[in-house]
């Protein structure tokens, strides 16, 4: 979860040995910058705890995008919601479900 000044909320789904390329994401976000959310906010915006944050099931459908390396992937895991649970998901139908985009946003890609 991330913050900008034109969303206030923003949800970046990458692999787990990447990092976030914040200044991609504002690029691709139309956001002059973005910054991580900070860890106390998390579950009163997500309704999820750190460790099990997943894309679908928020409070509210925030602005969402998936690392495009994903849309190479027939199936992709995500968290499922609490930490230590995780769902296969093909990425074509996290798209729908979260009405996400697939984008570049991580360093070194």
């Amino acid at each position: 979860m991330l913050t900008g000044q034109k969303d206030p909320y923003i949800v970046a789904v990458i692999p787990g040995n990447a990092q976030v390329d914040l200044k991609k994401l504002a690029i691709i976000s139309g956001n002059k910058k973005c910054e991580m959310l900070p860890m106390k906010d998390l579950q009163h915006i997500t309704g999820y705890i750190r460790g099990g944050c997943s894309p679908i099931g928020m409070k509210k459908i925030f602005p969402t995008y998936i690392e495009e390396l994903a849309s190479l992937e027939n199936k992709i895991v995500i968290s499922a919601g609490k930490k230590g649970l995780q769902i296969e998901i093909n990425p074509q139908d996290l798209i729908k479900a979260t009405n996400a985009i697939f984008a570049d946003i991580i360093i070194g890609a």
